[in-house]
């Protein structure tokens, strides 16, 4: 293990376990728009001028509110607490700026929080309330993978065989093509367009919809990028099994993907298909952040392998792939 780059158990289980509990809220964040129950509390920071109104759990949309806020309210002390563990641990100073920088977009996030609701709901605060979750929880994400003992372990951060070079730039388009995908969820949901086109897997009963409007249109193009999302998915597997087999760290990552595309694919269609009912859109929400969280961590791994790889001057897989091929021939 390296001497400048202890492994820290604790920060490292901290920040695994907060990223985690960031999915769940965002989760309940999902429930929440799912059961219109945006401005059942309708003031804050405080509900209905207390801490915990007693009795809360007993009506379906305050619990929802009310209980995502109390799950918010724990991510902010957690993240405090890990970014003070890192900040006074920490020896690398990039990591110690990421903490911080988690700690800030957590007190936007509340503050984004606050506003949507003191503002009755507003369109732009609400996709950028989803869209900043989204950021924060990539932040832990990569807080929890470079604390771990495989990144700071030389040993651990990879075969010397393997070069990850072609493998980045795809996982990489992955990822931001995920969040891009979440985002324009996020506009579909807070603008009511979640049914603007009503059958699945069609569009009116075609390919596509025979006349567009806004609606219409952020509908489609969730739907067009769901399409992208499962093909850069799948071909990042593909890349993965054919260059970077006997690494599990990349190879577990990019199955967990491919599974789950599947069933957020499902869930979207039995979105639809059910008219919005509270499970499926609330799981489509969660499983959207699964997935971005995932192929962070697929990509922050690949970087990781491709930089090793090139520290011990191993050429790039596809490289040794088709000296090989040609040696083949030769023979």
């Amino acid at each position: 293990m390296s001497r400048e780059t202890p492994f820290l158990r604790g920060v490292h289980r901290l920040a695994a376990f907060l990223a985690g509990y960031v999915v769940l809220l965002i989760t309940a964040g999902g429930l929440v728009k799912s059961l219109e129950a945006g401005l059942s509390v309708p003031d804050w920071p405080l509900s209905y001028g207390m801490l915990n109104p007693p009795r809360w759990w007993e009506i379906e949309t305050v619990r929802a509110e009310h209980g995502h806020r109390l799950i918010a309210g724990t991510v902010l002390l957690l993240t405090l607490w890990l970014m003070i563990w890192i900040v006074r641990r920490e020896p690398r100073k990039w990591v110690r700026g990421v903490a911080v920088v988690a700690f800030v977009a957590v007190l936007a996030q509340a503050a984004l929080g606050g506003i949507t609701v003191l503002f009755f709901l507003p369109t732009a605060i609400s996709v950028s309330h989803a869209g900043l979750a989204q950021l924060f929880l990539c932040l832990l994400v990569v807080l929890a993978v470079v604390t771990s003992r495989r990144w700071v372990s030389e040993k651990g951060a990879g075969s010397p065989a393997t070069s990850a070079s072609r493998i980045v730039t795809l996982v990489t388009a992955t990822t931001i093509a995920i969040y891009v995908q979440i985002l324009l969820g996020a506009v579909m949901r807070h603008t009511g367009a979640g049914l603007a086109i009503p059958d699945f897997p069609l569009a009116f009963g075609g390919l596509i919809p025979p006349k567009l409007d806004f609606a219409i249109g952020i509908h489609f193009a969730h739907r067009m990028g769901a399409l992208l999302v499962a093909t850069l998915i799948f071909w990042s597997l593909g890349r993965v099994l054919r260059f970077a087999s006997q690494e599990r760290v990349l190879v577990i990552p990019a199955s967990l993907l491919t599974l789950l595309v599947l069933v957020q694919g499902t869930l979207g269609g039995l979105v639809v298909l059910t008219g919005k009912a509270v499970l499926p859109n609330t799981l489509h929400v969660g499983g959207g952040a699964l997935l971005l969280a995932l192929s962070m961590m697929l990509t922050l791994m690949t970087r990781r392998l491709d930089w090793v790889a090139r520290q011990q001057g191993v050429a790039p897989e596809v490289e040794v792939f088709e000296t090989h091929r040609l040696e083949q021939a030769v023979s």
